[in-house]
């Protein structure tokens, strides 16, 4: 019923280089939905594989809440935001990935990552499950992010994901990986 640990990742720290760094902030990825296809596993693993020590990437699944008879959309989601909430570690910077959120590019990503990572506040990317998410999580949220207005299976806005929190911080470090 609680949070299942998501995919062992094994550290490979410094994968950005020899940059200074500034303390640590830990990004958590709180997703409903536990079994993900082998293939979305892998691609959030290799993001995560390749982020720098200063910023890890833990994901953490949360299994969805039961749909029967007699449950109505509206409770789905508050026992899923309870669920949520659980998990967070106390004083995170709380993100929810929303369609309806801001659309940014990689690089205002980047300049928002400078802004929390100032904040010395780690920070939870909440993903909701079928439903979305409750809009008492969308409102308690200090940002709320669209990664894209298209509607994306679950499994892959996990790997779009990581691919954008990596991408933000090469950008960051100067690294080649991205591209203007």
């Amino acid at each position: 019923m609680g949070a299942a640990a998501g995919p062992a990742v094994p550290p490979r720290g410094g994968a950005l280089g020899g940059r200074p760094r500034r303390g640590r902030m830990k990004l958590l990825v709180v997703a409903v939905g536990h079994r993900m296809p082998a293939w979305a596993e892998a691609g959030f693993v290799e993001y995560a594989r390749r982020m720098p020590r200063e910023a890890r990437i833990e994901l953490i699944a949360l299994k969805p809440a039961a749909r029967g008879s007699g449950q109505t959309a509206l409770r789905v989601l508050e026992a899923e935001q309870k669920r949520i909430v659980g998990a967070l570690p106390a004083n995170c910077l709380r993100v929810v990935l929303d369609e309806r959120g801001v659309l940014m590019s990689t690089a205002e990503l980047a300049k928002r990552f400078v802004r929390w990572r100032e904040s010395g506040r780690d920070i939870a990317f909440i993903v909701g499950g079928a439903d979305g998410l409750a809009e008492g999580l969308k409102r308690e949220a200090a940002f709320r992010w669209s990664l894209s207005p298209l509607t994306l299976p679950h499994a892959l806005a996990r790997v779009v994901l990581a691919e954008q929190l990596y991408r933000a911080l090469t950008l960051l470090h100067n690294h080649p990986y991205h591209r203007e």
